[in-house]
């Protein structure tokens, strides 16, 4: 395995309003190798699109990282850089923006600006990074949206986003990450709100993007299957932490913290009996101003020890080849 060219260790993440601290990233630790995908995989409010605006330092106030470390290694460089040390808003930040790291937002008809052309806002981006010419940023906009499937790319670099249907402003969303060649690409939920056959054709998209441009891909998930077929490590994060990571075969066919099985569990099977009733996590996660204290997922949890995991946060441990839980039952600390 190749050195990872993004590292993140111990990421903190909190907003501080006035009615108290929401620690909506609290010690991730992820790690990004070059040509493969990471999903990240949790319910909503487990802090998955907090983290990713994180690397990219566009935390909206009031929240700020607090402590940890986001390593990124460019080509050649062993040390790396510690994006938590950069002025969000200087240059060396916004450089990275785009030409290192992009990002595909959640939802592209409230990402692009509804008073200019996609092609305005490629060519913007390009010549902000690339330093071409307007001709040539209008090129590379046309084939950036050639790239990615969108008809008539000629005609369509002049319109704006409420003239496209929802799979097209996507593959617009995906055009404008892509116009830079991006080394690591971060999708947040590319296919929400798309129909089955667009969202096919989305991922599909981004696998042979992915095999063409040799870039790594974080991909930001509700959809285990879409994380099955897509990703080839995995990290769990319930209430701000990884609870779990490894391979993707480990995670489905050999998950070890409770609430990864529960996860698995949730999801529809064509093996059920019918009718059956389907499962579902107990309980619900907490709200973010009154966290419980030792392990977050042991209100929920269904082989919660009490005297241990309501009193102590179980740290991450090895439980197989690059395979780690936060849980009591493994470890030193196994009943």
């Amino acid at each position: 395995m190749p050195r990872p060219i993004l590292e993140v260790r111990d990421l903190r993440t909190y907003f501080s309003p006035e009615e108290g601290t929401v620690r909506a990233v609290d010690g991730a630790h992820l790690d990004v190798y070059p040509r493969r995908t990471l999903g990240i995989v949790g319910e909503s409010g487990c802090g998955k699109s907090v983290t990713a605006r994180s690397i990219l330092r566009i935390v909206e106030r009031p929240g700020r990282i607090v402590s940890g470390s986001i390593l990124l290694r460019r080509d050649g460089d062993e040390t790396g850089v510690d994006l938590t040390k950069l002025d969000p808003d200087g240059k060396e930040m916004r450089r990275i923006r785009g030409a290192d790291i992009a990002l595909i937002f959640q939802e592209p008809m409230t990402s692009f600006s509804p008073v200019h052309t996609i092609g305005n806002q490629i060519v913007e981006t390009v010549r902000l990074h690339q330093g071409v010419g307007k001709r040539e940023a209008r090129d590379r906009a046309v084939a950036a949206l050639r790239l990615v499937g969108v008809p008539s790319p000629e005609r369509r670099v002049d319109e704006y986003a409420f003239q496209l249907s929802g799979g097209l402003r996507q593959r617009a969303m995906i055009a404008l990450a892509l116009s830079c060649s991006p080394r690591i690409l971060i999708a947040d939920e590319p296919t929400t709100a798309l129909d089955v056959t667009t969202q096919a054709q989305i991922l599909a998209l981004l696998a042979d993007l992915q095999r063409r441009e040799g870039m790594a891909i974080i991909l930001i998930t509700h959809n285990l299957g879409v994380v099955a077929e897509m990703c080839d490590e995995v990290a769990v994060m319930y209430l701000g932490r990884v609870v779990e990571q490894g391979p993707v075969d480990a995670i489905f066919h050999d998950p070890q913290h409770p609430y990864t099985r529960a996860l698995l569990r949730s999801m529809p099977s064509i093996k059920a009996r019918v009718r059956s009733r389907l499962p579902v996590i107990e309980g619900s996660i907490p709200h973010p101003y009154n966290r419980p204290a030792g392990c977050p997922f042991h209100p929920r949890c269904p082989d919660f020890m009490p005297g241990r995991c309501d009193q102590i946060e179980p740290p991450s441990q090895s439980v197989g080849a690059g395979h780690d839980a936060a849980c009591f039952l493994y470890g030193e600390s196994a009943p």
